[in-house]
């Protein structure tokens, strides 16, 4: 098509989306989120992602700050051993809530999508299906985590010296399961409808109460790590319960849905199309890491409590990059339902610079930090745990780029609809960590080091595979789905 053609073919495109946006009333509902400037389809690429993404990164942030302030407490006023057992249930309970978040995600491409559409009707439909899901998944969560305590004790290799108090950590953490539903579900349709700040809002005071109850609970009353999971646990409660009163009270789209509750055999098969697998791949992602901890585990109470120092260290600085990933998937499926697919391959190419960049800083400056930040969780006497969480974090940090670049590959491939080559992806970056972690730590003279090099290889494998996958779909105009 020549020059004229492409002008035709976009000024046919506005036309059309503008007919859409006036049929559908616009954004002119009062009261309703969708009045605040969360549309993604509009104003110049690269700001417009990384002004809807700041909010969910700087949340990611505070989430991370928090998890650095409950390592601290936890491994100074309570001890190693507490550290270790609060680091091997931080894994078990990322893989468990693995189900719940990628049920969100998926759910949340497809409130974008609707969105990108100005469907309301359809919006309203899926929220309903969506919290049908989201509701029975956390309540069969829930019960499975509880009645399985002993026997995830016993797979994770825990060692006896910390198994009561690691079991008593998290009979009280599973409890708090539906509040991560709560606030995941209703954070999900606000981020779907660009509206990245209040999740940030409520996430913010969730933290700054968990830090404030960790505190008391644990450096003030002398509660160990019960104190630190009942704080963890009320705060997340706080946070599901406000977001939910706040969205419930300005949105009409979520009001009407919840008035005429009605659930469609339709919307129950269009989440589940896009969240199934996404579901399945935050599994086998978090799974990888569980198997990864349990042989962490085996090599005792010291590594562990390094490696939970460490991977707090390296979540701060590499994290962030996940809420990117999540940001551009938004920003790739509203642009897609609002067929500006021209926006989406610009907006892919501004997103792998920004991150490539990030990284190089973020690894750099982690390098030369890496042994003062390991001192302030761990005793300066305890010095074979501060050297092995040195030698993870130097290992890790030059390669950032490689897990920065999967993120977002998996925000990609959910948005295009395509969500099974994310799984792919994460099969081969956590099957080859995994792999590699249990082959390269027997071998005498590398031990527990091949854990850490298992890592990166894996990233770069995964890399590879998506890259190849990008110019088979969206660079050969294929593979998205409207």
């Amino acid at each position: 098509m020549g020059k004229s053609g492409d002008l035709e073919a976009e000024e046919a495109r506005k036309q059309k989306y503008g007919e859409m946006r006036k049929k559908a009333g616009g954004t002119d509902h009062k009261g309703d989120p969708t009045d605040l400037k969360g549309d993604l389809t509009e104003g110049p690429v690269f700001a417009t992602m990384l002004l809807f993404a700041l909010p969910m990164i700087f949340g990611n942030l505070l989430q991370q700050g928090y998890n650095v302030v409950d390592t601290w407490v936890v491994g100074h006023f309570v001890g190693s051993g507490a550290l270790a057992a609060v680091g091997s249930a931080f894994a078990l309970m990322t893989f468990l809530t693995s189900a719940l978040l990628g049920l969100c995600m998926g759910s949340g491409i497809v409130f974008s999508l609707c969105f990108g559409r100005r469907d309301g009707e359809a919006l309203r439909r899926s929220l309903c299906a969506s919290f049908v899901l989201v509701t029975v998944t956390a309540a069969l969560l829930t019960a499975a985590a509880l009645a399985a305590v002993e026997w995830i004790l016993n797979w994770l290799n825990i060692p006896p010296e910390i198994t009561d108090m690691t079991r008593e950590y998290l009979v009280l953490v599973f409890a708090g399961i539906p509040a991560i539903a709560l606030y995941n579900y209703f954070a999900a349709y606000l981020k779907a409808i660009g509206n990245s700040l209040m999740p940030l809002a409520f996430l913010g005071l969730s933290t700054v109460l968990n830090i404030g109850l960790d505190l008391l609970f644990v450096a003030v009353w002398g509660r160990g790590t019960a104190g630190a999971a009942q704080a963890t646990v009320i705060a997340q409660y706080v946070s599901g319960a406000g977001i939910a009163v706040y969205v419930l009270a300005v949105s009409g789209e979520m009001r009407s849905a919840f008035r005429h509750f009605r659930v469609r055999r339709e919307s129950l098969l269009e989440i589940a199309n896009y969240s199934l697998l996404t579901c399945l791949q935050q599994s086998v992602m978090n799974l990888g890491i569980l198997m990864v901890q349990g042989l962490v585990n085996s090599f005792g109470t010291a590594v562990m409590a390094a490696f939970a120092a460490a991977t707090k260290i390296d979540a701060f600085a590499y994290m962030p990059l996940q809420e990117y990933g999540n940001a551009f998937s938004t920003f790739v499926a509203q642009n897609i339902g609002a067929g500006r697919r021209e926006r989406v391959r610009e907006g892919l190419s501004r997103a792998f610079l920004s991150v490539i960049l990030y990284c190089a800083a973020a690894g750099a400056v982690l390098w030369v930090l890496a042994e003062p930040l390991m001192r302030f969780f761990i005793s300066g006497d305890e010095m074979e745990i501060i050297a092995e969480g040195v030698r993870v974090l130097h290992t890790l940090c030059p390669f950032y780029f490689g897990i920065g670049c999967l993120f977002l590959f998996y925000g990609l491939y959910r948005a295009i609809g395509r969500p099974a080559l994310s799984v792919v992806l994460t099969v081969v970056s956590l099957g080859t960590r995994v792999a590699l972690a249990y082959l390269l730590s027997s071998v005498p003279g590398i031990g527990v080091a091949g854990i850490w090099w298992s890592i990166p290889i894996g990233w770069a494998l995964a890399d590879s595979l998506g890259a190849l996958f990008l110019r088979r779909t969206v660079f050969a105009g294929t593979g998205m789905r409207s």
